[in-house]
């Protein structure tokens, strides 16, 4: 294979990647706290050789999450929160602590808040947030005070990576950090709101039909490409 085939392998390479990634942000343009992710592409220069010029390549294989805030819907759900701004809701998961904007939570048999995967929420310190049997009115503070019947039960915890670079998309919603997080100053919570993805499915659908498109045209230049090759090749063997 010669070295315009390599390259445009690569190309198609990196388009096929951000085709999946669009398909999923599609699948999940309805699901709350979902964010949008890219594909990156880079260049890289492969030497070949003294006598030889060097081959530039495409690399698309770094996914971007974009952290844009979505629409804001009202659910008037009682443990249905949202937040305003930055931040991140702190979760308790078997894999260790992860990070979501989805706030969709209900209490569990033993009364802490958990969201529907059944990973407890945390509050400001990293303990579990415990709501009693029975309370009747359970309201929540824009600064994540959470309160039932007039009691302060304790206060949702909203936190950051302490290092943007180090998130990373672990699976759905939910996000990984390595390193340390920091607590959220001047916190802003919603009660009886969800935040919906911050995908755009008419944008979305326009990428694809582009990326579609870019591929098709790398085929054909392949195509060309190879057809060219088997040309000069029949001509030398007259």
């Amino acid at each position: 294979m010669d070295n315009a085939s390599y390259i445009m392998l690569t190309r198609m390479s990196g388009l096929r990647r951000e085709l999946q990634v669009v398909a999923h942000n599609i699948a999940n343009s309805a699901t709350t706290g979902y964010r949008r992710e890219g594909v990156l592409f880079s260049e890289f220069v492969v030497g070949m050789g003294r006598t030889e010029p060097s081959v530039s390549m495409a690399l698309g294989n770094t996914r971007q999450t974009v952290q844009l805030q979505g629409a804001m819907l009202q659910t008037n759900g009682r443990f249905d929160f949202a937040v305003e701004g930055d931040g991140f809701f702190q979760l308790e998961t078997a894999q260790g602590p992860r990070l979501t904007r989805a706030g969709i939570f209900t209490p569990n048999a033993a009364g802490e808040l958990v969201n529907p995967d059944g990973h407890r929420l945390l509050d400001a310190g990293g303990g579990a947030i415990f709501v009693p049997p029975g309370a009747r009115d359970v309201t929540l503070a824009r600064d994540g005070t959470l309160s039932a019947d007039g009691v302060p039960l304790g206060q949702v915890g909203l936190v950051l990576p302490a290092d943007p670079v180090t998130l990373s998309r672990a699976a759905g919603t939910l996000f990984s950090v390595e390193g340390d997080v920091l607590p959220v100053e001047n916190p802003q919570i919603l009660q009886g709101f969800l935040e919906d993805s911050n995908v755009d499915p008419m944008i979305e659908l326009s990428r694809m039909i582009d990326v579609q498109r870019a591929y098709e045209r790398g085929q054909s230049l392949m195509q060309r490409e190879d057809e060219r090759i088997k040309g000069v090749i029949q001509t030398l063997g007259r």
